[in-house]
C-alpha cells in the first residue's frame, strides 16, 4: 500500500511542477473567465456589425443559459482535445523515458502503475472542472444578475463522465501506441466516430455517444431522454478501458 501511496504522490507531484499544471486549466480558466461576457454581449456585437444585413431578423435577448450552453460547448471541443493531446503520451513518455522501468523496480506492479495513473489524472480532471464551473457560475451570475446552478451542475457533471471515458481512452491509447501524436490521433478518430455515432437513436440513447447531446441540453435548460443508459456504458467501458491498458502494459516491453 505504501508504494501505491507513494507514486500517487509522484504523479500529482509531477502534474504541479510541469507543464501540465498550466495548460488544461489555463483553457479552462480562459472559457470559465471569457464565456459568460461573450454570451451576454454577442447579440449586441452582432446587431452593431450587421444590422442591416439581418433585415427582420432580431436575435434574442440573452440570458444566463446561453452562457450555460457556451461552456458546455467549450469542454465539449477546445477543452476535450486539448485533454486528448496532452495525454497522448501519457504512459508511452514514462517509457520512453526509461521512468516507467525505474518506477517498476519498487514494489509497484505494472497494473497498479496504470490504474494509479488514470485515477490521478482523473482527480486533477475533475478538481479542474469543478474550479472552472464555479468560476463560471459566478461570472455568469455578475453578469445576467440571474444564474441558478441546477442546469450548469449537472450539465458539467454529465461532461465530467465524458471526460473520464476519455482518459482511460487515451491511458490505453498510450500503452499502444509509442507516439504520443499516434495516441493522440487515435484519440480524436474515437471522438469523431461518438461524434457521427450518436446520429443514430440507439447509440444516442444508451452508449457514451449520448453524453455530448444531453450535456447540452441540460445546460439549456431542457432535459430530453434520461442519461442513466450512456453513463452507465461510459462507466463500464471506462472501466474496461483501465483493465486493458494495465494487460496490455504487463506485456510492455520497457
Amino acid at each position: 500500500m505504501n508504494g501505491y501511496l507513494v507514486f500517487a504522490r509522484k504523479e500529482a507531484l509531477e502534474i504541479v511542477r510541469t507543464w501540465r499544471i498550466w495548460v488544461l486549466p489555463s483553457i479552462v480558466l480562459f472559457f470559465a473567465l471569457t464565456g459568460p461576457p461573450l454570451a451576454r454581449f454577442s447579440p449586441e456585437l452582432i446587431n452593431a456589425l450587421a444590422g442591416e444585413q439581418l433585415g427582420q431578423f432580431k436575435i434574442p435577448p440573452p440570458t444566463y443559459l446561453d452562457a450555460y450552453g457556451q461552456w458546455i460547448k467549450n469542454l465539449q471541443q477546445i477543452v476535450l482535445f486539448a485533454l486528448i493531446i496532452i495525454y497522448g503520451g501519457l504512459v508511452s513518455a514514462e517509457i520512453r523515458s526509461g521512468t516507467a522501468a525505474f518506477v517498476l523496480t519498487k514494489p509497484l506492479s505494472r497494473a497498479a502503475f496504470v490504474i494509479i495513473k488514470a485515477i490521478v489524472h482523473t482527480a486533477f480532471l475533475a478538481f479542474t472542472l469543478t474550479a472552472g464551473t464555479l468560476i463560471t457560475w459566478g461570472v455568469t451570475l455578475a453578469v445576467f444578475r440571474d444564474a441558478p446552478a441546477s442546469a450548469l451542475w449537472k450539465s458539467a457533471l454529465l461532461w465530467l463522465v465524458f471526460g473520464v471515458l476519455f482518459i482511460t481512452l487515451m491511458t490505453a491509447l498510450s500503452v499502444m501506441i509509442p507516439a504520443p501524436a499516434g495516441a493522440a490521433g487515435a484519440g480524436l478518430g474515437a471522438y469523431a466516430l461518438l461524434s457521427v455515432g450518436a446520429i443514430w437513436e440507439p447509440l444516442r440513447d444508451y452508449s457514451p455517444a449520448g453524453i455530448t447531446g444531453q450535456a447540452t441540453s441540460l445546460a439549456a435548460g431542457t432535459e430530453t431522454a434520461s442519461p442513466l443508459w450512456p453513463v452507465t456504458t461510459s462507466v463500464l467501458l471506462s472501466l474496461a478501458l483501465v483493465l486493458l491498458a494495465a494487460a496490455l502494459f504487463r506485456r510492455k516491453e520497457l
